[in-house]
């Protein structure tokens, strides 16, 4: 069912708002200072009625996104998958899944965004496929030594009856990396390599077949007009073709020799993905997801012929302190200058533990090795201390990703019953690490639990019933009782609430010539009179004639007497800002630096 925006009278999604003017998306540099909404389609908004958010759910709260003030929106796998790790095992990366829609609807989408000004991002997964695509099954019907298994990492088993596996290599989920085949009667056979689940067998990136299919796929997406790429597990995909074990100690690893990651052949990839990205008239954007503590090697990735921008995850796994934070705003900031790449800024996504949740805690960090049921949280803490990392990310220099959820202040949802939780990360660690589904619930868009808090536009006024003629499904996680109180449309009556923070920072970012093209500079005492930041728990920085000071201490501190405050995270400062608080001022004459 194709549902249009004014689908829904009286919903938040429903109101009409004009396109934005052409000049705000006319240069092609477009992402270096974009705001990016990340759409994760089985949650975001369900138009069916059946319980799974999908495509028609995205287009009717298009005039929402547009109103907050996004300029693109990144889609999570939305092609044909059976989903073993939500949508990240592609079975078809030239069909929609069912679940979501159609091709044609994907299409509509594009162009309907488009018309307001925001552009489409979508997911390529590079280092694997679903154990379902047709590459694998042909594979596992040839038998060993076809060419039909070269495209994979098929490989015998040590020992005498190859029953050991080929390498003690660690899944990122947890637990082994090699799964043994059988044959048509069930006798053992090979091993293939999968850094993640069994259901994600990984490919071979010395085939020239997996190069040009994923070329292909490129050019696929980009000739329906999306106007970039995201690309998941970027660092993964060449491994080493003798399989060597990975050293202990980490220090007897050189540069670009992991067996499986970061390797130096990857480059030459991303240049040639680069050169597809550029032959459009519009330059495509490729922007990868890199996780490596090594800066100099991350930027590497983001060299001029390489990838566009790549997610800064030193940032969003750092601890709420100030010393820590504006080392890792450094290290970002030196990192991307040396390559003329601008910085992204990221608080969550879909893997990772909610802000709101994750700032509330004695250990304010995120490693995934780290999560546990149980973990204390204080909320209001955490969402003043979200409130004030919002600010703070929208002030810093580059492009800021929001993750469907954060705008409403959504906290982790941390009691969801076990026999719900679907994430293979909770089931590969034996049901120690809670998965990630907390931040994956549907998401709430108005008060009435009758639709799932409104995630379901079936049976609501002025929209079809669900797909049977009865009542829309349960959402295919369960949302809290509580999940109301963050929805969408009472918010949007609150000036208090985080969508309206988010929104007020949106577009103050976009009209104030300072927070869009202004340079970058730390400030004290010494560039303004009257602001302390030498214990280290103030952030302090100008971008032009704006200012962004953020406490991250216990004590209120002062702020300048003559400077204009523009936006704050929490109360009127009135000449002082409040632990865990952060503000926009604009500098006085002389204050600036």
């Amino acid at each position: 069912m194709s549902m249009s925006p004014s689908t829904v009278p009286g919903h938040p999604a429903a109101t009409a708002v004009a396109p934005r003017a052409p000049e705000a998306q006319a240069t092609q540099a477009w992402w270096r200072g974009a705001v990016i909404y990340q759409v994760y389609p089985r949650s975001f908004a369900d138009g069916n009625g059946d319980g799974t958010g999908d495509l028609a759910g995205v287009r009717a709260h298009l005039p929402y996104l547009h109103e907050l003030g996004v300029d693109a929106i990144w889609f999570t796998p939305w092609y044909v998958s059976p989903l073993a790790d939500g949508g990240y095992d592609v079975a078809d990366y030239r069909a929609i899944d069912p679940a979501f829609g159609t091709l044609e609807e994907a299409e509509a989408l594009i162009a309907e965004a488009a018309s307001l000004g925001i552009r489409t991002i979508v997911d390529v997964v590079p280092n694997h496929v679903s154990d379902q695509h047709v590459w694998f099954q042909e594979a596992l019907a040839a038998g060993p030594g076809s060419p039909e298994r070269e495209r994979f990492w098929f490989h015998p088993g040590k020992g005498a009856d190859g029953a050991e596996i080929p390498t003690r290599w660690v899944s990122s989920f947890q637990g082994s990396t090699w799964t043994r085949t059988t044959d048509a009667d069930g006798t053992p056979e090979e091993w293939y390599l999968h850094l993640f689940t069994p259901e994600q067998p990984d490919v071979n990136w010395t085939h020239p077949d997996v190069r040009r299919e994923h070329e292909d796929i490129l050019r696929f997406w980009f000739d329906r007009g999306v106007a970039g790429i995201r690309i998941d597990s970027a660092a993964l995909l060449v491994k080493d073709a003798e399989l060597p074990e990975v050293p202990a100690d980490p220090a007897d690893i050189a540069p670009g020799e992991h067996p499986f990651m970061d390797r130096d052949e990857l480059h030459e990839v991303y240049r040639s993905w680069r050169r597809v990205a550029d032959s459009y008239d519009e330059p495509r954007v490729l922007v990868g997801e890199i996780w490596l503590p090594d800066a100099k090697r991350f930027a590497d990735y983001l060299r001029p012929d390489e990838m566009h921008t790549a997610f800064n995850f030193l940032f969003m796994s750092c601890p709420w302190d100030g010393p820590a934070m504006r080392a890792s705003i450094d290290t970002t900031l030196e990192a991307h200058a040396l390559v003329g790449a601008p910085a992204t800024w990221v608080l969550s996504n879909h893997d990772v533990t909610r802000p709101v949740t994750r700032y509330g805690r004695d250990d304010t960090s995120f490693a995934f090795e780290a999560k546990r049921f149980g973990t204390p949280t204080d909320l209001a803490l955490g969402t003043r201390r979200a409130r004030a990392a919002a600010l703070l990310t929208a002030a810093l220099p580059g492009c800021l990703y929001l993750y469907q959820g954060d705008e409403l202040g959504l906290p982790e949802v941390e009691d969801l019953p076990r026999h719900a939780i679907q994430d293979p990360m909770h089931f590969r660690s034996e049901g120690v690490d809670p998965g990630r589904d907390g931040c994956r619930v549907p998401l709430p868009w108005t008060a009435d639990a009758a639709t799932s808090y409104g995630f379901s536009l079936a049976g609501q006024p002025g929209a079809d019933s669900s797909e049977d003629g009865g009542a829309p499904a349960a959402s295919w996680l369960p949302q809290p009782a509580w999940w109301g109180s963050y929805a969408a449309d009472v918010e949007a009556q609150d000036p208090a609430s985080m969508l309206h923070l988010y929104r007020r920072a949106i577009a103050l970012r976009r009209a104030e010539d300072g927070l869009r093209e202004g340079g970058f500079t730390w400030l004290g005492r010494s560039e303004v009179p009257g602001l302390d930041t030498t214990s280290g728990s103030v952030l302090a920085f100008a971008r032009g004639d704006v200012a962004c000071v953020v406490n991250l201490g216990r004590d209120a501190v002062a702020l300048p007497e003559d400077a204009e405050v523009l936006l704050s995270s929490g109360d009127d400062p009135a000449g002082a800002l409040a632990p865990d608080t952060a503000v926009w001022l604009r500098l006085a004459r002389t204050d600036q630096p």
